[in-house]
């Protein structure tokens, strides 16, 4: 374990609790320093290294019912290079869940996602019956694993965005490639049974947009939103609209100065718009993030100028507090300065904080979103890098946060949210002037999202609390 992390590094929260001699009626005052949760940075945390097999993670995580989170490997596998289906806990405990061999998949590179059912549902960009184009699958928490479809080229071709549940409890989706017209991509629907419908293929012409790369967002007028890499009037991709029967509604074209490439699809923000990154563009050319409306007024929230990351290709991810959470991939594939990506926070108004900048021996390259776990912390992988330089899976470990709470019947109970498997440690000082950090326990090993420890007052004069977190 690292020494126990220093309120000068800002990763306390710290109640204090003034005694004047315990007795029947005494006056406690409680009080609050520090920052909270919300309010400081995140600490990197890296649970789990990739080495040679199964390596190079390109999706984000999804946490199921049973609080793990589900992943996959692009490469790596029993069976050649065709990429696996694992499980990780909160405390970085990997399994291997499912090998891909081809036939039934090869490749995933979207996130898988969590249907109604309980089960997991996903893409492969390759492989298939179809001719090597690609499939859809559907796996239960325990590997049980059930090819669903195999694309043939004409109905898609590619696909490496997740797949989304809508409301009538299809899932629909995107291909990259295939279709009726020119291979520029396609919308499709397919039930959890297997029932395939293709619901749109992109035109020749190239106006409405070219091979959408991003998952589809429904909107609660029942319409999906989404985004193509390529195409529209100025070839630097588009947004778009369309029904769930197929009625497609051009929303926006992008020109450069306003973002290109638009490699993920749209999260919906609490303000009612629609957020996304485009990969290349803005002032600089190293992406955006921008903000549209329904209707399809696109305003430019940020531009990223390198320093501050490069090249996101990656969903938002709208954190309980309101603001967005994503990734930058870095710029190492296009032979620039050598940046290995970073994670970040930016509200909606654009202003952004650096969460972390990777260096390769903590991560490279991360082209997958961020997922925000049932212990408020993020989580995301690296597609490269770490210390088996086969990609990482990675935490961004958020301070604890320390609930109100008061003194009774002579003790007093200090209650903070954890995550499972997280070790605490639990201290007081008599001053806060000059500190003398003493332990109240031995380590608490946290076994749900809310732990509690209760102080015997009994005696004490003046003390202040701290609880913290140990990062290995």
């Amino acid at each position: 374990m690292s020494p126990f992390l220093s309120t000068a590094e800002s990763r306390w929260v710290i109640s204090s609790y003034a005694c004047r001699g315990w007795s029947v009626g005494v006056l406690i005052w409680l009080l609050f320093f520090g920052v909270s949760a919300t309010a400081a940075n995140p600490v990197l945390q890296t649970l789990y290294g990739f080495g040679d097999n199964p390596k190079n993670p390109q999706a984000a995580l999804v946490q199921a019912s049973d609080g793990n989170f589900y992943g996959t490997t692009a490469f790596g596998g029993a069976v050649g290079e065709n990429g696996t289906i694992f499980r990780i806990s909160s405390n970085g405990e990997f399994t291997p869940l499912f090998s891909f061999n081809g036939a039934n998949g090869s490749r995933p590179l979207a996130s898988l996602i969590l249907g109604t059912d309980g089960n997991l549902y996903g893409t492969t960009a390759f492989g298939g019956s179809g001719g090597d184009q690609g499939t859809i699958f559907r796996i239960i928490l325990g590997g049980v694993f059930t090819p669903l479809f195999s694309f043939r080229g004409t109905d898609g071709s590619r696909p490496q965005a997740s797949l989304i549940q809508a409301s009538d409890g299809s899932f629909y989706g995107t291909t990259a490639a295939g279709g009726l017209n020119a291979d520029n991509g396609t919308l499709f629907k397919i039930t959890p049974a297997g029932a395939f419908t293709s619901v749109y293929s992109f035109p020749s012409n190239g106006r409405n947009g070219i091979n959408p790369m991003g998952s589809l967002l429904q909107h609660t007028d029942g319409n999906f939103f989404g985004t193509t890499a390529l195409g529209g009037s100025a070839g630097n991709g588009t947004v778009f609209r369309i029904t769930p029967g197929g009625t497609f509604t051009l929303l926006f074209s992008f020109n450069g100065p306003d973002g290109s490439g638009p490699a993920a699809g749209l999260a919906r923000g609490t303000d009612g718009n629609f957020y996304g990154t485009t990969q290349f563009g803005g002032l600089t050319d190293n992406g955006t993030v921008f903000k549209i409306t329904p209707s399809g007024v696109l305003t430019s929230v940020f531009s990223f100028s390198g320093p501050n990351g490069n090249y996101p290709v990656s969903l938002l991810a709208l954190g309980r507090d309101g603001n967005f959470y994503g990734t930058s991939s870095g710029d190492r594939a296009f032979g620039g300065n050598n940046t290995y990506g970073t994670a970040f926070r930016i509200t909606a108004g654009g202003a952004l904080t650096t969460l972390a900048v990777f260096n390769f021996s903590n991560g490279a390259s991360p082209a997958a979103g961020l997922t925000q776990g049932r212990d408020g912390n993020f989580y995301g992988t690296t597609f490269e890098g770490g210390p088996g330089s086969g990609g990482t899976i990675f935490r961004l470990v958020e301070p604890p946060f320390v609930f109100p709470t008061s003194a009774s019947s002579g003790g007093v109970a200090i209650t903070w949210i954890s995550f499972t498997n997280g070790l605490y440690r639990v201290q007081y000082t008599p001053t806060l002037g000059a500190p003398r950090w003493t332990d109240l326990s031995q380590d608490i090993r946290a076994t749900s999202d809310r732990t509690s420890f209760t102080d015997n007052l009994a005696g004490a004069t003046l003390r202040f609390y701290r609880v913290g977190l140990l990062l290995p």
